[in-house]
């Protein structure tokens, strides 16, 4: 009898060892299961909260927008009326190139097919011959119809073909280089004699000068800012 109850013994003590960590285990669980639905609970409210706010803000932004509008329509009609601000308006479309504009300066032609030419003309050349028309004082610059603004590129397109303002402007018959600058004249003149002609001359190009009123055509790109922003006061 002693030794039944022996027996019996552990495998009583390991089922009631096995009972307690299940019950135990189960008040756990139920205990998670109670912290994630008060922490489902909270986020729901703060999402709630969330979603309050931005529809708060959005009708905010919405009103700033409508105001701006109305500012913007304003201005416009001011621009449009005010002969001051029409005037710094003119100033700056031709500033940026988008104004045709027409007045007094020079015309300079450049043949570089001759036979006596040592080389044509490549991309650096066209860029050096432009800045020292800037440097002339030129108000407005244009090369074989194309108008040069501050981002105008001139690179060289496969072996010969030259673009500027992706416009090719080399061609292989006809007509040479043409450059136009509108400025003083006598200044244009006697920078351009002395700094670039003679060089251009020495390298069995033809070159040739001309004071003349000239037209010179408005930029027909687009301006595309991507990263540049105004810096708001």
């Amino acid at each position: 009898m002693h030794r039944w109850k022996r027996s019996l013994a552990l495998p009583v003590t390991l089922v009631a060892i096995a009972l307690g960590f299940l019950i135990s285990l189960q008040a756990q669980t139920q205990k998670n299961v109670s912290a994630a639905e008060q922490i489902s609970t909270e986020r729901m409210g703060q999402m709630k909260s969330v979603l309050s706010n931005s529809q708060a803000q959005n009708v905010k932004l919405q009103e700033d927008h409508r105001v701006l509008l109305e500012q913007l329509d304003a201005a416009r009609k001011k621009v449009g009326t005010d002969p001051q601000l029409l005037a710094q308006l003119k100033q700056l479309q031709i500033l940026e190139g988008i104004q045709a504009v027409e007045g007094p300066g020079i015309q300079i032609s450049i043949d570089d097919r001759s036979q006596k030419a040592l080389f044509p003309l490549s991309p650096d050349d066209i860029a050096r011959l432009i800045n020292t028309l800037k440097f002339a004082g030129a108000e407005a610059i244009s090369i074989n119809g194309q108008r040069i603004v501050g981002s105008t590129a001139i690179v060289l397109s496969g072996s010969s073909t030259i673009l500027v303002n992706t416009i090719p402007i080399n061609r292989t018959e006809g007509i040479p280089y043409e450059l136009d600058a509108i400025g003083d004249q006598d200044t244009l003149l006697d920078y351009f004699s002395k700094l670039e002609a003679s060089t251009l001359k020495q390298n069995g190009q033809t070159v040739s000068i001309t004071r003349k009123t000239l037209s010179i055509p408005s930029y027909k790109g687009a301006y595309v800012f991507k990263e540049a922003k105004p810096i708001v006061p």
